[in-house]
């Protein structure tokens, strides 16, 4: 996998801003490769978000729409629209089809967007691969069990007998991320789907309907350490972030190990073979850079790279550092200019991968997903 580098805030902004003059003088960097033309970035915008209102990716644009008006070239007005259906893929189809190119409508992304595509799952008509990304924000995740189980730390998974039972709301959302940890670790989840939020699924595990759960890192700095605090829960890893191209621990939860760290206590040595590189293919668009916003294909530089700007501009502006954590939870907006050869190359991941992937949904959680 290509190495990922970070660049902080106040580097992306230099390196966008000085991008963005270069490209406008020279025609942009795949100038030869395509004619984008030209095109100003419109006095309205609208943000496609194709989840329901309320949830978590809308929150998101909502958010970050009035700081896309005040840093956006020409200060355009944005609104939020929302599309939900088919776990995404309807708005998503929609917007492929008629948000058209000259930078009107955008869309709003999360990783559930992504493990879509990346399944193959039938009806998904948009190819990341080809889209463009304006700017994108990562976040993390936390596994942990209820003290219940008599685990004490993932070093007793090596000898736990039973199976943990989970509770998620759809196996080729962010689920998958947890389900594909654990076949790492060669752990056995029976796991029950269809629970409205990562809320309900918690409070089932409190009620102890289940005895495992993950949570993202802001939603389990406040709701689950109360619990571990009080012996009633136990973390035992998170999925990290990327450092230089390696998982390393997350800088908001240093205490705890990552997934690569759990399997070599509990087997000695690094992970590897097709369920990590499995784990890998999908950690990448699911959480490094869950949420983003995109445009289509055709859509000019020039309305690309103002959007560029603007995420190096959002980032290092001080409102947005002061009020964005809660949302963003800690973790940097980076520009679509930083993201979009990892993107592009996670996009684009083997038929083997892909395939052990929907065994691995078929064979040990009895979910078929709908290929072409």
């Amino acid at each position: 996998m290509k190495k990922l580098k970070r660049k902080n805030p106040a580097a992306v902004l230099g390196a966008a801003v000085a991008t963005a003059l270069l490209l406008s003088a020279c025609g942009g960097p795949d100038q030869g490769d395509r004619d984008m033309g030209d095109g100003e970035v419109p006095s309205s915008v609208k943000l496609v978000v194709p989840y329901a209102a309320g949830g978590g990716t809308d929150t998101w644009a909502r958010f970050m729409a009035p700081y896309l008006e005040s840093h956006v070239e020409g200060e355009p007005r944005v609104l939020v629209e929302n599309v939900p259906g088919g776990e995404s893929v309807t708005g998503s189809n929609e917007f492929v089809h008629s948000g058209g190119a000259n930078g009107e409508s955008l869309l709003v992304t999360s990783g559930t967007t992504y493990f879509q595509a990346l399944l193959g799952q039938s009806g998904v008509e948009f190819d990341f691969a080809k889209m463009r990304p304006l700017m994108l924000n990562g976040t993390g995740g936390v596994v942990y069990v209820s003290s219940t189980t008599g685990i004490q730390d993932v070093q007793d998974l090596a000898d736990y007998a039973e199976t943990l039972t989970y509770g998620g709301i759809s196996a080729t959302g962010l689920d998958l991320t947890l389900l594909q940890a654990m076949d790492v670790l060669g752990v056995d989840v029976d796991a029950t789907f269809g629970f409205e939020g990562r809320g309900p699924a918690r409070l089932a595990l409190e009620r102890g309907e289940v005895n495992m759960d993950y949570q993202t890192t802001s939603a389990y700095q406040t709701q689950v350490e109360p619990l571990v605090d009080e012996g009633k829960a136990v973390p035992l890893f998170s999925f990290g972030v990327l450092e230089d191209g390696e998982v390393v621990r997350d800088p908001a939860l240093p205490d705890l190990p990552t997934l690569e760290e759990a399997y070599e206590q509990i087997h000695g040595e690094e992970p590897s073979g097709q369920g990590y590189e499995a784990y890998r293919a999908f950690l990448v668009p699911g959480y490094v850079y869950q949420k983003g916003i995109w445009v289509n294909e055709d859509t000019p530089d020039s309305i690309v790279h103002a959007f560029h700007a603007a995420a190096g501009a959002i980032a290092a502006d001080e409102d947005f550092q002061e009020k964005s954590h809660d949302i963003l939870g800690g973790y940097p907006l980076v520009s679509g200019e930083e993201a979009q050869d990892e993107l592009r190359e996670s996009f684009e991941i083997s038929d083997e991968v892909r395939q052990y992937t929907l065994d691995l949904l078929e064979e040990k959680h009895d979910v078929t997903v709908s290929g072409e």
